[in-house]
C-alpha cells in the first residue's frame, strides 16, 4: 500500500512539474522605448540580444562583441529616455545606424 501511495505521489508531482507553460510571442518591431525601459513585455536584455542577432544577421556578421553590445545598449537606453514613444527598432536605427 505504501509503495502504491509513493508511486502515485511521485507521478502526481512529476505531472505538475512538466505541465506546459503558456507560449507568449512578442513582435519586437512594436516594442516602444517606454516598454523597453520598463522591461515590459520582456526583459530589455532579450530585446537587445534579439536586435543584435537581427542586425548582425542582415550583415552576415557572426561575431559577438559583448563590450560593444553593452555600449550600444547604453546609447539606445539614453536615447529612449528622451523618446519614449519611439519604437526600439527606430531608436536603434537613429542611434546606431544599423539598418544601413
Amino acid at each position: 500500500m505504501k509503495a502504491h501511495f509513493l508511486l502515485a505521489s511521485a507521478l502526481f508531482v512529476f505531472v505538475q512539474i512538466t505541465a506546459p507553460q503558456a507560449q507568449v510571442t512578442v513582435d519586437v518591431s512594436k516594442i516602444t522605448c517606454d516598454q523597453l525601459l520598463m522591461e515590459k513585455p520582456v526583459p530589455a536584455k532579450y530585446v537587445v540580444l534579439w536586435l543584435s542577432g537581427y542586425y548582425n544577421g542582415k550583415r552576415n556578421n557572426t561575431i559577438i562583441e559583448p563590450e560593444a553590445m553593452d555600449q550600444n545598449e547604453q546609447k539606445v537606453d539614453f536615447y529612449c529616455n528622451f523618446h519614449r514613444d519611439t519604437t526600439v527598432m527606430d531608436a536603434v536605427k537613429n542611434v546606431l545606424g544599423l539598418d544601413k
